[in-house]
């Protein structure tokens, strides 16, 4: 009979022990509730506060899971949501923060604004400098009672986004009052192509300031700038010499006369100064009351507090944001074994979630979103952001960081499912969808499109990037690609397989510079195999690297299909000591690479000062096809084609469907490659006609067998995103 009740007694303890603690959250509880369902917690710190008081009066033990469930409502932030070390679970008994309906919790980082707030304007001054045609749609709010402070100056010069606030009305991102209006068409930058001063260093200058890096000046035939109030301040957003590097800058005069326009501070490359594809460079004016003459398009007069909107449709209903929180929504540091499921992260004038030092952290079916930051910020181990909305982005969507690089260990982070888009809109240039570094992260079946820079932006080692989705990028920018990497030896192990990628940016199309896949300035040990590329720029470029192979990949309708150069034959500055970027070498000595396990994992890289480290060796070209490539199947120079018999390219076909030589590329003369070319009359049909319409049809990959039986089958159903519990329909392309 004791030993029955002692049972009985262990069992019950177990049971209490491993019972799952039940939190409540209200946005309309009242103050002091004790986070029951009756008595909800009315913040999501207060319930991470008392989950931490039960941890220390012991009456939550270290075995018991817990579930915060948090009701439909908005949660504003005045600071930063943390989680710390404190507030960790473990695999058996995670914290979970769960929506109670998905998308209908918001936490956010920004004040509400009243339609009614916003008034007619009827300062005869600021009426005065107003577009005719806009005068009587322009409203004023108010902002001296609501916002407390004073709102900070924008900096002279900066990459991404201004200073705080920024305005959103309906879940989107209002544009700063700007010249040329955005969506005009090819007329939405304003251009220049003659500089006055570049701004760069000139040696032999009388004048010490000009011996050193200083403000540029340009001549601009539009009259424009003459209306502007310069000394409120107007900025100018530019590509102010190459198109992989933007920049904004304050005005310092115009000069009406000469028509020159001075900045009032540097740009690191100067001011039109030489690059690859267009001379002319561009840029728009921003945060002119002048130029507030477009739907959508809003102005702030920071020394008076009041804001100038010109709405987009009727405001009586609108949802009126102003985003303010300058730190992330989120902090997690330490934390362990934590879900954040079904929540919605808006509005802010900074990140969305950041994570460091964390371990099996994961982010599903949440929205991320209207941020001016970054989105989701990731660095750890085991972490998994899935099925998740990421959207009006200020920079870039997800960031995986993690592992050990030195000893190969995976950080196995984890970005799936994902619909990553509208990115990158204050900062331009290298602010990816997904942002991967560190040792083995993988991103699997993300959609991602709308950005003017990278999809998908890696470095490190053995990261597995498959089955996404990525369109519409690289949509302002040259020398650039929707997957990029480049100028590292030691950017080892990453394989690229399986996904589609299409319909990008033309860049500059005389010299093609918008790539598909681009591995630049002599990368190598990067796998391509499996993927598939429509309208993409140059589809393959391997700028000088070398041990990358390109396996089974379909090409179909781009300029180009490869490109292979060998820039470190030609380059003075590769390797080059003198320049800590381009020392390669010293690169790989960092990370021990002639010693284990770098040397067991990379012999090829161990042996490579020992053969012909400038040559593009070991780029295998194997079982890939493509089609009507329009002016270059493969794009290889000079010393890459002496080198061809050091290659190994078997079991290619180039195909001209309609025979159209001066449309379409001529037959490859090299070896490995076979050639199939139609007539107008009797065009080859490999069952690619509906690609634009819906992806590609299911007879495509039976046809390509046909003509080529080494082909191997690529899983295009299964390339994007999926439906899952998180996901029940899938978004319209």
């Amino acid at each position: 009979m004791m030993k029955c009740l002692s049972l009985w007694l262990v069992l019950g303890m177990v049971s209490y022990a491993s019972a799952e603690l039940e939190v409540y959250v209200s946005a309309d509880a009242a103050g002091g509730g004790d986070g029951s369902r009756q008595r909800p917690h009315q913040t999501l710190t207060q319930a991470r506060d008392a989950i931490r008081a039960q941890r220390k009066a012991g009456s939550l033990k270290s075995g018991q899971a817990v579930t915060v469930y948090v009701e439909s409502g908005v949660y504003p932030l005045n600071a930063s949501w943390e989680l710390a070390a404190e507030d960790s679970g473990t695999a058996e008994a995670p914290v979970v923060y769960r929506a109670r309906a998905a998308g209908k919790v918001r936490i956010q980082g920004g004040m509400a604004l009243e339609p009614d707030s916003f008034k007619p304007v009827t300062d005869a001054a600021v009426l005065s400098r107003l577009d005719a045609a806009a005068r009587d749609k322009v409203r004023v709010c108010e902002l001296a009672g609501k916002v407390p402070g004073v709102f900070p100056e924008f900096k002279t010069a900066f990459r991404g986004a201004p200073m705080a606030p920024w305005l959103y009305v309906n879940r989107r991102p209002m544009t700063l009052a700007r010249w040329p209006n955005a969506g005009a068409s090819d007329a939405e930058w304003a251009g220049f192509s003659k500089a006055v001063d570049t701004g760069l260093p000139k040696p032999e200058a009388a004048d010490p300031a000009l011996r050193k890096l200083h403000p540029g000046s340009f001549v601009f035939d539009d009259p424009r700038p003459a209306r502007w109030n310069l000394s409120e301040g107007v900025w100018l957003l530019g590509y102010w010499t190459h198109d992989w590097s933007d920049e904004v800058i304050r005005i310092a005069s115009y000069d009406a006369e000469n028509k020159i326009i001075t900045l009032a501070a540097p740009h690191s490359y100067g001011i039109n100064a030489g690059t690859w594809g267009a001379a002319k460079r561009r840029f728009f004016a921003m945060n002119a009351l002048e130029e507030l003459d477009a739907p959508g398009e809003w102005y702030l007069d920071r020394s008076r507090k009041l804001l100038y909107l010109y709405p987009d449709g009727d405001l009586a209903t609108a949802e009126i944001v102003l985003a303010t929180l300058t730190e992330p929504l989120v902090k997690v540091n330490g934390a362990k074994y934590v879900k954040l499921v079904g929540l919605n992260f808006e509005y802010g004038h900074a990140d969305g979630i950041l994570a460091r030092n964390t371990e099996h952290l994961e982010i599903i079916g949440c929205v991320v979103a209207n941020l001016a930051g970054g989105g989701i910020s990731l660095d750890g181990t085991a972490c998994a952001v899935r099925s998740c909305d990421v959207f009006h982005i200020g920079r870039g969507g997800i960031s995986l960081n993690g592992g050990d690089r030195k000893s190969l260990t995976p950080a196995k982070n984890l970005a799936e499912n994902n619909h990553i888009h509208h990115f990158g809109i204050f900062q331009r240039t290298y602010a990816p969808g997904i942002g991967v570094n560190g040792c083995g992260q993988i991103a699997r079946n993300n959609r991602i499109h709308d950005a003017p820079h990278n999809a998908v932006l890696y470095g490190g080692n053995e990261h597995l990037l498959e089955r996404n989705e990525v369109y519409r990028v690289v949509m302002e920018t040259g020398d650039a690609g929707a997957f990029y990497t480049g100028r590292d030896w030691t950017s080892q192990g990453n394989v690229l397989r399986h996904n589609f990628i299409h319909h990008l940016g033309s860049g500059h199309a005389e010299h093609v510079n918008t790539m598909g896949i681009y591995l630049d300035d002599c990368d190598s040990g990067d796998t391509l195999e499996g993927n598939v590329f429509y309208r993409a720029g140059r589809a393959m470029m391997i700028g000088g690297g070398r041990d990358n192979p390109v396996l089974n990949n379909l090409v179909v309708d781009c300029p180009i299909g490869l490109h292979i150069d060998a820039r470190g034959m030609t380059w003075k500055q590769w390797n080059n000591p003198g320049d800590r970027s381009w020392h390669l070498e010293a690169k790989a000595q960092h990370l021990n690479y002639t010693e284990p396990p770098w040397s067991t994992r990379y012999p090829r890289l161990a042996a490579i000062m020992n053969e012909e480290p400038r040559q593009p060796l070991g780029n295998t070209i194997r079982r890939n096809v493509f089609v009507d490539c329009a002016k270059q199947v493969c794009s290889f120079d000079g010393n890459v084609r002496k080198l061809l018999d050091k290659f190994e390219i078997a079991d290619n076909l180039a195909v001209n469907t309609t025979g159209a030589v001066k449309d379409m590329a001529k037959p490859v003369e090299f070896k490995g490659f076979a050639n199939l070319a139609g007539t107008a009359d009797k065009p080859i049909d490999l069952g690619l006609d509906d690609v634009a319409a819906q992806g590609f049809s299911v007879r495509w990959q039976a046809r390509i067998q046909k003509e080529l039986p080494s082909f191997e089958a690529i899983p295009f159903e299964n390339i994007g995103l999926y439906q899952d519990e998180y996901r029940q329909r899938l978004p319209a392309r």
